[in-house]
């Protein structure tokens, strides 16, 4: 009983830890390179890009970390949904790992465009539009990964009753929208915070919830 209540604190913390680190992350680096001008800054705040990068690497470690500590509970309703949850969040976390790893090429390309005198040269504002779109993809594509087996996650939670019923519903949802707005910005179709925003939330709400009540104990006790 106490091991399954720690159980849902870790993960409610690994959790918000990871979205913390994701935001704090992405926030540093977004506001070097998305200015006009990105290349001439880049280099001289490579720290701050550097800091921004192993922050996105404490969310992919995190994300990693929520799945290996749910297993000993949703194995117990499913294991194969639970090996399936672990697996899918570590290529998710791998993805976002390399997307995360462009902002590299960027401090070296922002590093000999000033040496060369910031020149009109294409070639260094094509190599680092690909750096950004890499990045941007790549997050796209794991927004896809994590929706797409986070819709089985949530039907696991909603039919074993781990959680209000009522949260499941909404974590169905938020996966459900946040696989439209990767799928849309995929095909170069910008839906805004809308469809994002939705299970955003949830994975705010499920780990206060985890934090605050745990695990509803008596489905626990019925599957062992």
């Amino acid at each position: 009983m106490v091991s399954n209540k720690k159980i849902a604190r870790n993960v409610g913390v690994l959790f918000l830890v990871a979205t913390a680190a994701y935001i704090l992350g992405n926030g540093l680096i977004a506001s070097i390179v998305n200015v006009p001008d990105y290349l001439i800054h880049v280099y001289p705040n490579k720290t701050q890009v550097i800091i921004g990068m192993l922050l996105e690497f404490i969310n992919s470690a995190a994300v990693v970390g929520i799945a290996i500590m749910l297993f000993p509970i949703l194995k117990k309703h499913n294991e194969t949904i639970a090996l399936g949850y672990v697996a899918f969040r570590v290529i998710e976390a791998i993805i976002l790992i390399v997307g995360a790893i462009s902002p590299l090429l960027l401090i070296t390309l922002s590093q000999e465009y000033i040496e060369a005198g910031a020149p009109d040269a294409s070639y260094f504002q094509t190599i680092g539009a690909l750096a950004i779109k890499g990045k941007y993809l790549a997050f796209q594509v794991a927004m896809i990964v994590l929706s797409l087996y986070s819709l089985l996650f949530c039907y696991l939670l909603y039919q074993s009753k781990l959680i209000p019923r009522l949260i499941s519903i909404f974590g169905l949802i938020g996966y459900a929208s946040l696989l439209t707005s990767a799928l849309l910005e995929i095909f170069g179709y910008s839906p805004g915070i809308f469809l994002f925003l939705p299970g955003a939330l949830f994975e705010i709400i499920l780990p206060i919830w985890l934090i605050v009540k745990g695990f509803n104990s008596f489905a626990i006790k019925s599957n062992q």
